[in-house]
C-alpha cells in the first residue's frame, strides 16, 4: 500500500508546506468565487472598522471574528460545491441538498455577522 507522500512531513517542512497550500487556496477562492471575492473586500473595510466599533477587545473580536466566520463558511462551501461538481454535474438530490447545507452555512455566517454588526452600531450610536 503506497502512502500520500504529503503524510509523511513532519516539523517545520510540514508547516510550510500547509501554509503555501493555504495561500494557494485563498488565492484561488478570491480569483474564482465571486462571493469571495467581495467578502473579502468587505472584510477589509470591516475587520478595521471593528477596532473603532468595538469597545473593549471582546466586542472587537466578535465582530473581526464574524466577519472572518462568514469567509471560512464560504471557503467551506466553495469546497462542497467543487467536489460534487469534480464528482458529477448530473442533477442528483444528494448533490443538490450538500450544495442546500453549504449554502445555509453561509447564510447562518451572514445572519450572525450582520446581527453582531447592527448590535454593536446600535449600541455605539443609538
Amino acid at each position: 500500500m503506497t502512502s500520500n507522500p504529503q503524510k509523511t512531513r513532519t516539523g517545520v517542512d510540514r508547516i510550510r508546506h500547509a501554509a503555501g497550500y493555504s495561500v494557494q487556496g485563498l488565492h484561488s477562492a478570491y480569483r474564482h468565487e465571486n462571493a469571495f471575492y467581495q467578502e473579502t473586500w468587505l472584510a477589509l473595510v470591516l475587520v478595521p472598522l471593528a477596532f473603532w466599533v468595538g469597545r473593549n477587545w471582546v466586542e472587537v473580536g466578535l465582530l473581526a471574528g464574524s466577519v472572518v466566520m462568514v469567509m471560512v463558511a464560504e471557503l467551506l462551501n466553495s469546497a462542497v460545491e467543487a467536489t460534487v461538481d469534480r464528482i458529477s454535474l448530473d442533477h442528483h438530490p444528494l448533490s443538490k441538498r450538500a450544495k442546500d447545507y453549504g449554502s445555509a452555512a453561509v447564510f447562518l455566517a451572514l445572519s450572525v455577522c450582520g446581527g453582531l454588526w447592527i448590535a454593536a452600531l446600535w449600541q455605539r450610536f443609538g
